[in-house]
């Protein structure tokens, strides 16, 4: 369907597992940090929300995909879900203990409203916890990104609206070093048919198809060459790590 790309990976598509774990693994960091009242921005199709919900009071999550919001609200009937495309919030001031938001600000145009608008809702010394792909370990331009961060960037674009700035970062270990480096070389290979530059010429608009299609083909290669590689990565193979040009995400805890 026209709603799932690349971007959303699947624990159902065996090629994604890599990425899948990646993801789910930051849900398992943030866990002692939920407390209260819980606010997850872009909460995709629940990859986290039982893992959330077990130390927050309230749970709310927002996703701009309606069919995806229908979805939730049928599997977690005791939990709210809502539609909405944001920034800003239709959520008053001083509303959630925790917020949550993991490879959200990356497609948000408006990122300082965004930022702004978090630290709106939180209650006073509340905490958000967000992460986002580390553009030191970006392979190619992703065309559904408005832009990635170093950790120094996010730090100080963070710092204009938070009294504190935690930064950390999601890692791997040698088994995940090693898909990331196939993954790598892969991409490298393709990009060398590139040679105007196009990835950073064109409007993402028209780039998104064919990143979606290649994407989904090297995933797959990556698992036809390495199937025992890609299908054992479980999410203990990911983990916290202090601030790292090497981390794979950003992972970043922000104190109103």
């Amino acid at each position: 369907m026209s709603v799932y790309t690349t971007e959303i990976a699947s624990d159902q598509i065996p090629s994604d597992n890599p990425i899948h774990q990646r993801l789910l693994q930051a849900y398992y960091e943030a866990a002692p940090f939920i407390e209260g009242d819980l606010l997850e921005l872009g909460c995709g199709e629940g990859r986290g929300v039982e893992i959330l919900t077990e130390k927050a009071n309230s749970y709310l999550g927002l996703d701009k995909i309606e069919e995806v919001i229908a979805n939730l609200k049928a599997k977690f009937p005791d939990h709210q879900f809502e539609s909405s495309v944001f920034p800003p919030f239709k959520i008053p001031d001083n509303s959630f203990d925790t917020v949550v938001s993991f490879q959200v600000i990356e497609h948000i145009k408006k990122d300082e409203l965004f930022l702004s608008e978090i630290q709106r809702i939180l209650k006073p010394g509340g905490k958000a916890i967000l992460s986002t792909p580390n553009i030191k370990m970006t392979l190619s331009r992703n065309p559904w990104h408005e832009r990635e961060y170093t950790a120094d960037e996010l730090v100080g674009l963070a710092g204009k609206y938070f009294s504190k700035v935690d930064m950390r970062g999601i890692a791997g270990n040698e088994k995940v070093l090693e898909y990331h480096e196939r993954n790598r070389k892969s991409v490298q290979k393709i990009m060398k048919y590139d040679f105007l530059d196009l990835q950073y010429k064109l409007p993402a608009s028209f780039l998104r198809l064919p990143y979606d299609l290649l994407n989904r083909r090297n995933r797959n290669k990556l698992q036809n060459e390495a199937d025992e590689l890609v299908l054992s990565i479980i999410r203990e193979d990911y983990f916290l790590n202090e601030k790292s040009e090497t981390n794979l995400d950003l992972f970043c805890i922000l104190y109103k």
